[in-house]
């Protein structure tokens, strides 16, 4: 299968539309980009999952995938946009952080998170793409912390194995490889 990564132009372009698409889409568009976690988690937080003092997030089990419930710190990123998404949705207690427009106390669904991203496709002027939605995010989020050691990698993104990392997450660039490349040239001179 194909696994489209997000560029770090592609989330510029979505993030620059955002607003237009709602302080909603923007929130979750920044927790899914900083902590690398799945819409589907991310669009089940509450606000009691919010450490905003300690500046961390506990993912649930029943709304993880893997049925891993764990707590991860957040970086300055995503706590300033959890903190404007509280102040626009004067979001406390058990509530959702990303509620359901028609009934706030429920959280967004899955088919008005696709909706969300569609509309920020269009309005950034990206051409639609295959594999390009919210696990891209996902992608990127594991490629993009390519050099942190894999434990430390699958405890900050929710994942359980390594391998799944290895096998359908991470993916080098041109840079990447480069760099690697002229690393071991380095090393071989210096021998």
């Amino acid at each position: 299968p194909t696994r489209v990564v997000l560029t770090e132009k592609e989330y510029r372009a979505l993030l620059r539309v955002s607003t237009e698409v709602g302080w909603q889409f923007r929130t979750a568009l920044v927790l899914a980009h900083e902590t690398g976690h799945r819409i589907g988690a991310i669009r089940q937080l509450r606000w009691s999952d919010i450490d905003f003092v300690g500046k961390a997030v506990r993912w649930r089990a029943k709304h993880e995938k893997t049925g891993y419930e764990h707590t991860t710190p957040v970086t300055a990123e995503a706590l300033a946009a959890l903190e404007e998404a509280r102040a626009l949705s004067a979001g406390s207690g058990d509530g959702p952080v990303l509620p359901a427009p028609r009934d706030p106390s429920q959280c967004a669904g899955r088919t008005l998170v696709g909706y969300w991203w569609r509309k920020a496709q269009t309005l950034a002027g990206l051409e639609p793409k295959r594999g390009r939605g919210w696990h891209s995010l996902r992608r990127k989020f594991a490629s993009d912390l390519m050099n942190v050691p894999l434990k430390v990698l699958c405890d900050l993104g929710g994942w359980k194995e390594a391998q799944t990392i290895l096998r359908c997450y991470q993916q080098a660039d041109e840079v990447q490889l480069r760099t690697a490349l002229d690393s071991r040239r380095r090393e071989v001179e210096a021998r």
